[in-house]
């Protein structure tokens, strides 16, 4: 096992490894109590007897375990509403953890009912995607889907631990691996260095190869780590994480979230490449693209409304009011490694790269 410290106050402990004793190695970092784990219908029947047995053993007392329905629709504000009832009919007390046991959606959404119920408790988080190993779960953002955007309801609420086990990756289908691949690459577009050229190991993690998938999983959390301790709440520098996303989310938004998120940072990247090359002058598509083709993710698109990426783009919570009605806000690479944000970016400029979508390949 690996374990990166995510350095804020308190810090916590990011494990990393193969068939992780959940309840041992949680010992050393979270006193036992009582508890309540949530999950979702794909996640619970393949992995929640395991987490609840290595939990028990371990002296925690696990209160309940609640269970909703998969799916992006589940972050919305029913589905919240419905949870913090559920957890509050538990017992659940002020000294008590919730544990998120599944990918992003389940670490949002539960995250947000772990920071909201009796004003915040204990938050441990089990990922069980990729995405959500290098990404959602690290960092602290929690939150929920409005039907007007994405994530526009949320906080930070950071956990007290994070237990990454790759052996309940074997579960996932190929789609979902692809999805985490997105966000391995964008990070080491942005990290550079080591990481970056760890990248080229890609193909073999797709394949399954632990030894790589581990290192490039190392990485991620590392870099996400060092953004974040620098800049918890998201002032400034944390803004670089969002490579990608600004048109990606549009797209996704836009699909009714028939494409992934995964899927959808990809084209996003793309996007923010073609953007890139003119405001920076440094172009990095054929690279990217490499690197975006490796995982198994898509560099081209056709069937978009573009008037309904744009309008979900309208609503990105990351835009200021002096943005103005055809502006938006984008993170852009000078280089490998050197990443740039709050740069301005016209709506005839983001429909020009929307437009590269349908021949990049």
């Amino acid at each position: 096992m690996n374990t990166v410290t995510v350095d804020l106050t308190p810090s916590y402990p990011v494990v990393i490894g193969a068939e992780i004793p959940i309840g041992e190695v949680l010992a050393a970092h979270v006193s036992p109590g009582p508890c309540v784990i949530v999950t979702d219908s794909n996640v619970g029947p393949l992995h929640l007897a395991d987490a609840c047995g290595s939990l028990e053993s371990a002296g925690w007392e696990v209160l309940d375990n609640l269970q909703f329905i998969a799916g992006e629709e589940s972050k919305s504000l029913k589905v919240y509403s419905e949870l913090l009832g559920r957890v509050a009919r538990t017992g659940l007390g002020r000294d008590g953890t919730i544990f998120a046991l599944g990918g992003g959606v389940v670490g949002d959404l539960v995250g947000f009912v772990a920071a909201s119920y009796m004003r915040g408790v204990r938050l441990v988080m089990l990922p069980t995607t990729l995405l959500s190993m290098v990404d959602s779960s690290v960092g602290g953002k929690v939150g929920l889907d409005l039907p007007e955007g994405k994530n526009l309801v949320g906080a930070f609420h950071q956990p007290e631990a994070v237990v990454a086990d790759i052996a309940r990756l074997e579960t996932l289908p190929e789609r979902e691996i692809s999805n985490g691949l997105a966000e391995l690459v964008k990070m080491g577009l942005l990290a550079g260095g080591e990481y970056f050229r760890d990248l080229d190991a890609i193909s073999a993690a797709r394949s399954g190869d632990s030894g790589p998938l581990v290192k490039l999983i190392e990485h991620a959390v590392r870099y996400k780590a060092s953004v974040v301790e620098r800049d918890e709440r998201e002032g400034g520098l944390r803004s670089v994480l969002n490579y990608g996303h600004t048109i990606g989310h549009g797209l996704e938004a836009a699909s009714g979230y028939r494409l992934s998120h995964g899927e959808a940072i990809s084209l996003g990247m793309v996007c923010a490449a073609k953007i890139g090359a003119k405001h920076t002058g440094f172009d990095l598509m054929e690279r990217q693209r490499e690197l975006l083709l490796a995982c198994g993710l898509p560099v081209t698109q056709t069937g978009f409304d573009a008037g309904a990426v744009l309008a979900a783009m309208s609503r990105d919570k990351k835009r200021a009011a002096e943005d103005g009605a055809r502006m938006h806000r984008f993170v852009l690479l000078e280089e490998i490694g050197r990443p740039v944000w709050g740069v301005s970016v016209s709506e005839p400029e983001v429909i020009e790269a929307l437009e590269t979508l349908k021949g990049a390949g």
